[in-house]
C-alpha cells in the first residue's frame, strides 16, 4: 500500500484524484473528447473516491471489480487501499492509458480488460476464484439496468455493491411497490440485495458536469439471496413493460405456456385483484411466482 507522501509525490497523471484543470489537460494530451453514449463523466472529488471505498468497507487483500475505469481516479484509490483489482473499460484510448501508466506501478494487483462490461459483468474475475469479492463502480447510465441484470444472473454473487448511479436510476433500483419507479430489475435486486446507507453527489462533482446529480447506492447481500429463473425474468419483464396494464390482463398475453390460477388465487388472499398494476405487488409474491414456475419448469 502506498503512504501519502506517495500520493502527493505522484504526477498528476496518475494521481488518484485530478483537478478539473488536470482532467480537461489529460483528456485533451489522450485526444479523447468525453463521450456523452459511453457516460463518461469523470468524478474529479477525492472526497466522493474516499466515500465509495469507506461505504464498500474496502480493506487490504479486498477483491473488487471496478466498471468503467476511465482516467482512474477510483482504480488507483482501491489499489492504494491495497485491493486486488479487476476492471473492464470499453474505450481503448483509456485502456492505453491505464496499462501504460497505473498497471506498471501495481503488478498482480490490476488486471484490465478491455470490453462491454454488459458482456463480461464481472470483468473477467477467474470464474475458479471462490474468493469473496465486491463491486465498486462508477455506471454509465445507459448500461445500468443491462449491466446489474446481468451480475444478478451470474454465478457469483458480489457480497458488497457500491454504485454510482444518476439519481434516476438509484430511485428505480430503490424503489418500493407503489410507486412508478419500481420495475423488474428492482424486483430481482431486492430479492438479492439489502439497502444500506447510502450518499448523495452533487453534478458538481464530475467533469463534464451532468445534466443531474448522482447517488452512491449501497448494496449488502442478504444471507439467503433469491435469484429468479430465466423464465420467471423473461414474465415478469414483459408484465412491467406493460405496466399500464392490470396483472390479470398481461398474464393471459404473457403466461400462456403456465398455469397462473393459483398465483391469482394467492394475490386475492393478500388483497390484490386481477386488477392490480404490476408496480404494486410486493417483491416476496413476486418470488413465489417464480417458484411455481419453477415446478412447472420441471414437470415431464
Amino acid at each position: 500500500m502506498e503512504s501519502d507522501a506517495d500520493e502527493a509525490a505522484t504526477p498528476p497523471l496518475i494521481r488518484s484524484s485530478l483537478t478539473p484543470s488536470e482532467t480537461r489537460e489529460l483528456l485533451a494530451s489522450l485526444d479523447l473528447r468525453p463521450s456523452r453514449k459511453l457516460g463518461q463523466n469523470f468524478l474529479i472529488d477525492g472526497n466522493i473516491v474516499r466515500k465509495s471505498l469507506e461505504l464498500a468497507s474496502v480493506v487490504a487483500d479486498d477483491t473488487v471489480v471496478e466498471i468503467g475505469p476511465g482516467l482512474g481516479t477510483l482504480t488507483r484509490a482501491l489499489l492504494k487501499a491495497g485491493a486486488r483489482v479487476y476492471a473492464v473499460e470499453k474505450d481503448p484510448r483509456l485502456c492505453g492509458f491505464l496499462r501504460e501508466n497505473l498497471a506498471p506501478r501495481h503488478p498482480g494487483r490490476f488486471v484490465l480488460l478491455e470490453d462491454d462490461a454488459v458482456r463480461t459483468p464481472l470483468a473477467g474475475l477467474p470464474t475458479t476464484d471462490a474468493t469473496p469479492f465486491k463491486i465498486v463502480a462508477n455506471l454509465p447510465y445507459a448500461i445500468s439496468t443491462p449491466w446489474l441484470d446481468a451480475v444478478l444472473s451470474g454465478q457469483r454473487l458480489p457480497e458488497r455493491m457500491v454504485l454510482m448511479l444518476q439519481q434516476e436510476a438509484a430511485n428505480r433500483f430503490s424503489a418500493t411497490p407503489g410507486g412508478k419507479e419500481m420495475g423488474a430489475i428492482t424486483v430481482f435486486l431486492r430479492s438479492a440485495y439489502d439497502l444500506d446507507r447510502g450518499h448523495r453527489v452533487p453534478r458538481r462533482c464530475f467533469h463534464p458536469i451532468p445534466e443531474v446529480d448522482s447517488y452512491l447506492l449501497n448494496l449488502r447481500l442478504k444471507p439467503a439471496p433469491y435469484i429468479f429463473s430465466n423464465p420467471a425474468k423473461d414474465l415478469i419483464r414483459r408484465c412491467f413493460g406493460q405496466r399500464r396494464k392490470q396483472i390479470g390482463a398481461l398474464l393471459r398475453r404473457f403466461a400462456s405456456e403456465h398455469d397462473v390460477s393459483k398465483w391469482l388465487e394467492r394475490l386475492a388472499t393478500e388483497g390484490f385483484s386481477n386488477q392490480t398494476r404490476p408496480e404494486a405487488i410486493p417483491v416476496p409474491l413476486w418470488q413465489e411466482l417464480d417458484r411455481l414456475i419453477r415446478v412447472q419448469e420441471t414437470r415431464p
